[in-house]
């Protein structure tokens, strides 16, 4: 019994069952194939009868191959740099994005069956070279080599250009034509950087005779250009045409979002324009979908801790609170929860501000101030849509902390998040927000508050011996033997910063009885940590100590993020 691969459908027939080409299109085109002799993908868009894009996805499926669309891809200038011109424009390839660690080619090619230019591509890179093909469409691919080719990618080449003036005879002639002015290749490029180092965000920060640019990486803030004042007006009309923002807008914040991909693989950025007295003030936020999730096992927690959060998510009906300050990786742990208990059997809706990362089986829904959908309208008409999970992206105002609290009441189980220093501090914040205690008491099955901080990086941390005020902090029994930390040191791998990514630090309050009686009574906060602490309660401080104790992060790094002063 022979082993063929299932036969494939006729590509006409692939576009007539997809609803993008009629028996009639396909029997013009069948004809004129019969006097062209040309491909008949081909002859249906010189006829006007398909777009590319949708030729693309038919083409794909009938390959079985994935495809790309190029219009939202940036391409990283070092692959450019691996594939000579003429053999890209001979064959139709165009490299994407290069991993060298790995050494493995993300490729866009327009025929997957071309073997020569296959080998061809070979014999120049090299047979050790790991390729990734996806499909485009030739015209696609056509474009953007004149688009990339020829032209520097690189920032401090596209700065020289800037500065030398040495196109600006080349005036823009059409809109396929734009990569021709430096102000897009320069922000691509940017935006490529800062995804390549990890960052979270993007700060465009005007001054009275330049623009700073920092990224944010690993929670901290970092210069990374200086460039003339001049060079602004131009960037920031760029970022906002590629936002969808009102670029004759300058006096009034804006929000907006790009999409893009990057490394050959999807990445938003949310945009926030702020006007300032040297002009306006650019963030972006950066949201890799492939970093977004995080699986629970993978979170860092004790066995202790996951048991905890585990038994939290098992309670059918009541509310969770996730806290912390912004950018303390809240939404990731939500995520990961949801992610968690994501299954065809349940339920999921969201509501966010905006929706970050979409999830299958997941109904998210962003709130639109436009449409009059806020936090608390949101949370009433989920509830019609008979949910059995849902998330609240924050609670920000008195309507919808008793929305929330509202939903938890009525046989839902809610996720949602507070800002708050602590998870005993979240108690008297809902107080303030005018939920009754005997509301809070029985409806609340948890609260988690958390941190992150910079994890030390594994290839130049220096052990020493801490000394006795740093080593009282472990609370360890005087047995002699000297405590062992790890401080920062710095390195080609870590941009010599010493800490390379982050880790969260948590603390866990689940609630039962003795405590729900406590919020009744509107006890006070050092109450209720007593009796967390009787029932195993570990603080931030505490997690972070384990932390610092396992050689993960440094103490500096703990002190800068958590108080330790009443441990000292």
């Amino acid at each position: 019994m022979s082993n063929q691969p299932p036969e494939r459908r006729p590509l006409g027939q692939i576009l007539i069952g997809a609803g993008f080409l009629s028996e009639d299109q396909l029997r013009i085109a069948l004809y004129e194939q019969l006097k062209r002799n040309q491909p008949l993908g081909k002859l249906l868009i010189s006829l006007g009868f398909v777009h590319e894009a949708a030729l693309r996805q038919a083409l794909a499926e009938n390959l079985g191959q994935r495809c790309i669309d190029l219009s939202r891809t940036v391409v990283e200038p070092q692959a450019i740099k691996l594939l000579p011109r003429e053999l890209a424009k001979h064959h139709r390839l165009l490299p994407l994005a290069y991993d060298s660690q790995h050494h493995r080619l993300r490729l866009a090619i327009a025929d997957i069956h071309d073997l020569i230019a296959i080998d061809r591509l070979r014999a120049e890179l090299g047979a050790g070279l790991e390729i990734e093909m996806l499909l485009a469409g030739e015209t696609e691919i056509d474009r953007a080599i004149d688009q990339y080719y020829g032209h520097e990618l690189s920032i401090d080449g596209i700065l020289h250009e800037l500065e030398t003036g040495e196109i600006e005879s080349g005036s823009r002639r059409s809109a396929n034509d734009d990569y021709h002015q430096p102000v897009v290749r320069l922000i691509d490029s940017i935006l490529i950087d800062a995804v390549k180092q990890g960052a979270s965000d993007i700060h465009f920060e005007p001054e009275a005779g330049f623009l700073r640019i920092r990224y944010r990486i690993d929670g901290l803030l970092r210069q990374i250009r200086a460039l003339h004042h001049s060079y602004w007006p131009a960037m920031s009309v760029r970022i906002k045409i590629m936002a969808g923002m009102n670029i004759a807008e300058m006096r009034a914040p804006q929000d907006g979002r790009i999409g893009l991909a990057v490394f050959g693989h999807p990445v938003d950025f949310r945009v926030a324009s702020q006007p300032t007295i040297h002009g306006e003030n650019i963030v972006l936020r950066i949201l890799d979908r492939q970093k977004g999730i995080v699986p629970l096992e993978e979170l860092g927690l004790t066995a202790t801790q996951l048991r905890q959060l585990e038994l939290m998510i098992a309670r059918p009906e009541g509310i969770i609170l996730l806290t912390g300050p912004t950018g303390s990786g809240k939404t990731t742990t939500l995520y990961s929860l949801l992610n968690h208990i994501n299954n065809e059997g349940i339920h999921i809706m969201t509501l966010e501000d905006p929706v970050e990362y979409p999830m299958p089986l997941i109904r998210q829904t962003s709130v639109a101030e436009n449409a009059k959908l806020d936090f608390a309208n949101g949370i009433r008409s989920m509830m019609r849509q008979d949910p059995d999970v849902i998330l609240v992206g924050e609670i920000r105002d008195a309507e919808t902390a008793k929305m929330a609290f509202r939903a938890a009441m009525t046989g839902h189980q809610v996720y949602a998040t507070l800002h708050s220093n602590s998870a005993v501090g979240a108690i008297p914040r809902l107080l303030d927000s005018g939920i009754l205690p005997d509301l809070m008491a029985g409806n609340m099955i948890g609260i988690v508050a958390q941190r992150l901080l910079r994890r030390l990086c594994e290839h130049c941390k220096t052990p020493y011996q801490a000394p006795a005020e740093e080593a009282r902090l472990f609370s360890e029994p005087d047995d002699g033997q000297p405590v062992l930390l790890f401080r920062a040191n710095g390195c080609d791998r870590c941009a010599f910063q010493g800490y390379r990514g982050r880790l969260a630090i948590m603390e866990l309050l689940r609630l039962g009885r003795e405590l729900d009686a406590l919020i009744a009574r509107r006890a006070s906060s050092h109450e209720i940590l007593c009796q967390a602490t009787r029932q195993g309660f570990s603080t931030l401080a505490e997690d972070g100590l384990r932390r610092v104790r396992q050689g993960c992060t440094s103490l500096a790094e703990l002190r800068r993020c958590i108080d330790l002063t009443d441990r000292d």
